[in-house]
């Protein structure tokens, strides 16, 4: 399926196909899911560019990875079919338990997917024997990257955006009914991108024990999550005309999150990279001092010692020779 996305405000006009390749008359590749892999693929990348400044064992982690990625995914299925409500109030899912297994019709929601590949995953790490949260900390910075990348498989499918709005990029499209809206997944997709840079810098230079980076997470999400979603006319509610269940559960992130910040302020254990100070304390790095401190005293540089016996001139050997004549 094709559409016209209008930005009026910015002049901006494009033609998005849903379909990537059409390989037979009734089955095609989507582009939601080449745009999902694409972005699975570079957090893949990232994490394994990233393990040994963690020291975390690549190939433990990958089982990890592969556990997290199916219960992401099942848990994401769940998630929606769980909190589903159609317009009348029925789940069609509960009516007819095999729609669920049509997953390719649609029907994920991303904080399944989230807490499944966490709590799925995280398992596998500790049967591994990795330390969870430093997996925590390298998993949370690859999740970024891959929201950041596939909410723009919703932009190709028209879908995920909010209400009606007067500002310059107002967008428009025959799914918003030709009204300009709130174009939800660029807000998310940039503000995840934007919490990818500013926690890898965090992860690399400041971070103080392991799971910091991801307590980080859990709260720069669920703000913006939160905000984002109070726009949008598509979410899942915890019942008919009840709460937006993502608002709730970015709610009760947040909190959480300050939380164990507040527990864990005094906290210093890493694993790997991080404030330098915590890395130098623990043995993770050697010490730097300061080369001025190596040679400075309290009476400034010192000349070299030289040795008291200095050597012979050919004037002193010949004199002496004279007398023991």
């Amino acid at each position: 399926m094709e559409h016209l996305v209008e930005f009026p405000g910015l002049g901006i006009n494009v033609k998005v196909n849903e379909v990537a390749l059409q390989v037979t008359e009734s089955y095609s590749i989507r582009w939601y899911g080449v745009i999902i892999a694409f972005g699975f693929l570079l957090a893949i990348v990232y994490a394994w560019s990233s393990v040994k400044k963690m020291n975390i064992d690549s190939n433990k982690l990958i089982d990890a990875v592969i556990a997290g990625t199916v219960g992401g995914i099942v848990f994401a299925r769940l998630y929606y079919v769980v909190f589903f409500h159609d317009g009348s109030g029925h789940n069609r899912y509960f009516e007819n338990p095999i729609e669920i297994l049509k997953i390719h019709d649609g029907g994920i929601a991303i904080y399944g997917g989230i807490i499944g590949a966490l709590l799925v995953g995280g398992l596998v790490a500790k049967w591994r024997g990795l330390r969870v949260p430093a997996v925590l900390d390298i998993v949370c910075l690859g999740f970024l990257i891959g929201q950041g990348i596939g909410r723009w498989g919703n932009f190709v499918n028209q879908e995920c955006f909010g209400e009606p709005t007067n500002l310059p990029w107002g967008m428009v499209s025959d799914n918003t009914g030709g009204v300009a809206v709130h174009p939800c997944f660029l807000y998310e997709s940039l503000l995840c991108l934007l919490g990818f840079v500013l926690l890898h810098i965090f992860t690399r230079k400041y971070r103080r024990y392991d799971g910091q980076t991801f307590i980080l997470y859990i709260i720069w999400y669920g703000v913006v999550r939160f905000f984002i979603e109070g726009t949008r006319t598509d979410s899942l509610l915890i019942f008919e005309n009840g709460p937006k269940v993502s608002q709730v559960v970015a709610a009760g992130c947040v909190v959480v999150g300050v939380v164990l910040l507040v527990l864990f302020r005094n906290r210093n254990d890493l694993s790997g990279c991080g404030n330098r100070y915590v890395m130098e304390s623990l043995g993770l790095i050697k010490t730097e001092v300061d080369p001025a401190l190596k040679t400075s005293t309290i009476f400034g540089d010192l000349p070299p010692v030289e040795d008291d016996k200095k050597p012979e001139t050919k004037t002193e050997a010949s004199n002496e020779e004279k007398e023991s004549r």
